[in-house]
């Protein structure tokens, strides 16, 4: 039987049966929750609770360098033993490298034990080229992502948007994982939303052809921005950004077991019916 993701804990799941039963999709996980500085407790609770949901973790901002070591390692190596690939976000490393201290800062990376960085070149001039970028992160066992957009420069405009595309496709090219879509923590007046808040649907569709979906984060950092990515393009959208507190309601919303997200037939179950004729 195929069931949704689920828990890898042995055990039998009734509430992960009654999902497949009325068709709720078997979906990998796809959201990056972030931690933007909660305590050890906390975000091994959450991994307890939504491992299974989470595509990777993203330690955010610079918090875990100021934070105490011991409770960073803490939950980096809560993270690994459920599996979670552990990301750092794009400011530490955009300091870093203005500060001509990259080679550093990955050392300190590895040796924590996360998984992957996270480059951009949001508030500073980008230094090195991605591929010497990648070079040196590979030889230490680091991945790498890159953010595009600018964090002050506001919402993204027609020639903008090409020249991100460029950009992102360099990055790929030279071995990156992920492009990261930058939405900061208001999703308002930065990257594909407006002033307003209004989602940019052509915008994100451009990004998503040029990258691929399968390497393409959109940062959703409220209820808004997370409801109008998954409604406009379905429940395959990966997300980051996205508060640990607010994991679960992505994912409802993602299997249309939100009541918002049951309207949209490309979001809702199928139903016990679909299900069988389906054999």
């Amino acid at each position: 039987m195929d069931t949704p993701t689920q828990p890898s804990n042995g055990l039998g799941s009734q509430t992960w049966e009654y999902l497949s039963y009325i068709g709720v999709a078997a979906l990998p996980p796809r959201t990056s929750p972030f931690d933007p500085g909660y305590d050890p407790l906390t975000v091994e609770h959450h991994l307890a609770q939504s491992a299974h949901l989470m595509s990777a973790l993203k330690l955010s901002m610079a918090c875990w360098q100021v934070a105490n070591e011991e409770a960073t390692r803490r939950k980096i190596s809560a993270a690994q033993r459920c599996r979670v690939p552990v990301c750092t976000g794009g400011g530490p490393y955009e300091i870093a490298s203005a500060l001509g201290a990259l080679p550093q800062y990955l050392d300190l990376c590895a040796k924590l034990g996360v998984t992957r960085v996270e480059a951009g070149a949001g508030f500073t001039e980008q230094q090195l080229e991605p591929a010497e970028v990648v070079r040196m992160a590979r030889s230490r066992g680091l991945e790498v992502q890159f953010e595009i957009g600018d964090k002050h420069a506001g919402a993204f405009t027609d020639e903008t948007v090409q020249q991100l595309v460029d950009q992102g496709r360099r990055w790929l090219d030279a071995g990156a994982v992920k492009i990261v879509v930058e939405a900061r923590e208001s999703a308002n007046d930065v990257g594909l939303f407006n002033a307003r808040g209004e989602f940019n649907g052509r915008f994100a569709e451009r990004l998503a052809r040029a990258y691929g979906m399968e390497a393409t984060v959109f940062e959703a950092p409220n209820k808004a921005s997370q409801f109008a990515l998954l409604t406009h393009f379905g429940p395959d959208v990966q997300l980051g950004n996205v508060r640990l507190e607010e994991l679960l309601r992505v994912e409802i919303y993602r299997r249309g077991l939100h009541s918002d997200a049951f309207r949209h037939q490309h979001l809702r179950p199928r139903g016990p019916a679909a299900r069988k004729a389906n054999g």
